[in-house]
């Protein structure tokens, strides 16, 4: 590559950098709506813990959760179980949504989505259960 070219290169990238920083979103932004979510999305995450421990709940590949196998979750428990999982999956779709609207980007809402997705599957303590990039269930 000759000098010119080289910094030709090196100019257009430092008039993108500031561009591709200002990209990233702000996941740690905080508006009186994801303050909420995040609040009752931790008070039920302390009556969820025995169910992801024990294998019935796991974490999907697209940031949700799922009732991976009913057989771990006793008969007179399976109508609360999925109801907390039905309500942590309407919150953290919410969640999403709002983090998205917070940063000024509601394009951004599928992006922010996998990265929790990823990140919530990484922190996972080991034993739990969680969805890989084709759809099968490891554990950790």
């Amino acid at each position: 590559m000759h000098s010119k070219n080289i910094r030709l290169w090196l100019v257009a990238m430092l008039l993108w950098l500031p561009l591709l920083a200002s990209a990233a979103a702000d996941l740690k932004i905080q508006t009186p709506a994801i303050s909420s979510l995040k609040k009752a999305m931790h008070e039920r995450h302390g009556q969820m813990t025995g169910y992801f421990a024990s294998g019935a709940i796991g974490l999907t590949r697209d940031g949700l959760v799922a009732l991976r196998d009913a057989s771990l979750v006793p008969l007179a428990q399976r109508q609360a179980a999925n109801s907390m999982v039905t309500a942590e999956n309407q919150d953290r779709k919410t969640l999403y949504r709002e983090l998205a609207l917070a940063n000024g980007h509601p394009e951004w809402e599928e992006e922010i989505q996998s990265t929790f997705a990823e990140r919530w599957a990484r922190k996972a303590p080991s034993g739990w259960w969680y969805q890989n990039s084709d759809g099968a269930w490891v554990q950790k």
